[in-house]
């Protein structure tokens, strides 16, 4: 698991020994390449601050890394499960290609079990990582300044068509609309929990979210209009913060999160809101004691909606709410990110009054 992993130095130093202890336990991401390997990997050794580390190959892919092909990370998955092995290899052969059930099928494989196999290894399925594989290189041409031809010939799509109609489901709007001058600039995150989209002005970050969530494209258009200007793409200083303050949080060194926000919701709203922020990292409390702890005891359901209402996830940590019963209610990022959230914010936990949930 994430929060069960050595320090950065203790990894940092098993990767420069090869120690096999960790093979299959950990894997070193290198930024400057945008390969992940095993700590055993022969290849020349990353400079220390290049180097990321994750507990499994799922996280790696998340964010946003390649394997690599000297010491071949997906080898065990793939050799554990000739399906997994054939669909792997079919996408490295054919990474431009738009994969469809239809395809699956086509190989002989059944759905379901392609599904589970692929969840239970990667955290993802197959059609998810081939279609991120391909956003994420176009979106990243687009935000750097690079004409939609490029971004889409980055991505390998095969057709402008096909490139807009990826963005336009995914952003609901065509990447030929987003240019460098918006108001508000939209930006790629890779997480060891899937990819977030990050939308800040020069000052503020307005959005947070991870970018499988359905809601997002009607809480774009939603966002656009309240602040009465264009949705850009590119970076900004408040993006640029929190990607740090992400990448701290998930390395374990910080859950400390300080990128200036900009609410857009009701004065309760942003009541609630402020309550969530001051529920510390490995508590979890109910939506009844978020609304006493507001003086509104009778507003649960209020309490419910406006959690559900956040667009900042994480920073405003609407994932530390779950059910009078214990049960973690519904999460827009999906109830396992939640689960997952809460498991490794656990390394953060700290001496809590009884009146809170901790993490015990």
């Amino acid at each position: 698991m994430l929060f069960d992993l050595p320090d950065h130095e203790a990894l940092y130093q098993a990767l420069l020994n090869r120690d096999d202890r960790y093979d299959g336990q950990a894997y070193v991401c290198v930024a400057t390449t945008g390969i992940f390997c095993r700590l055993t990997c022969p290849a020349r050794k990353p400079k220390r601050e290049n180097c990321q580390f994750f507990g499994s190959v799922g996280e790696c892919i998340e964010a946003g890394f390649r394997a690599c092909k000297r010491c071949h990370p997906l080898r065990p998955m793939a050799e554990a499960d000739p399906a997994v092995a054939s669909l792997l290899a079919a996408l490295d052969q054919r990474p431009e290609h738009r994969w469809s059930e239809g395809d699956i099928l086509r190989m002989g494989l059944d759905l379901s079990t392609v599904r589970r196999s692929f969840k239970r290894q990667f955290g993802m399925t197959f059609l998810e990582m081939a279609r991120q594989r391909r956003l994420r290189e176009g979106f990243t041409v687009l935000s750097e300044g690079g004409k939609v031809i490029e971004a889409q010939l980055d991505a390998q799509f095969d057709s402008p068509s096909a490139f807009r109609a990826a963005f336009a489901r995914l952003l609901g709007r065509a990447p030929g609309s987003l240019t460098r001058e918006g108001l508000l600039l939209a930006d790629w995150i890779p997480t060891p929990l899937g990819d977030m989209i990050a939308v800040s002005s020069r000052t503020e970050l307005h959005l947070l979210e991870f970018v499988e969530r359905k809601a997002l494209k009607g809480e774009l258009d939603k966002l656009q209009k309240a602040v009465k200007g264009d949705l850009g793409i590119g970076p900004t200083p408040p993006g640029e913060q929190i990607r740090a303050e992400l990448d701290a949080f998930f390395a374990g060194i910080s859950a400390r999160f300080e990128t200036p926000l900009a609410y857009h919701g009701t004065p309760f709203m942003q009541q609630v809101w402020d309550a969530l922020r001051q529920i510390p990292p490995g508590v979890t409390r109910s939506y009844s004691e978020i609304a006493r702890q507001i003086g509104r005891p009778e507003a649960t359901r209020a309490v419910a909606r406006a959690n559900g209402a956040n667009q900042i996830a994480l920073v405003v940590p609407c994932h530390r709410v779950i059910g009078a019963d214990g049960s973690l209610t519904g999460y827009g990022g999906g109830l396992w990110r939640k689960q997952r959230l809460l498991d490794i914010e656990r390394q953060y936990c700290a001496p809590v009054r009884h009146t809170a949930r901790s993490c015990k």
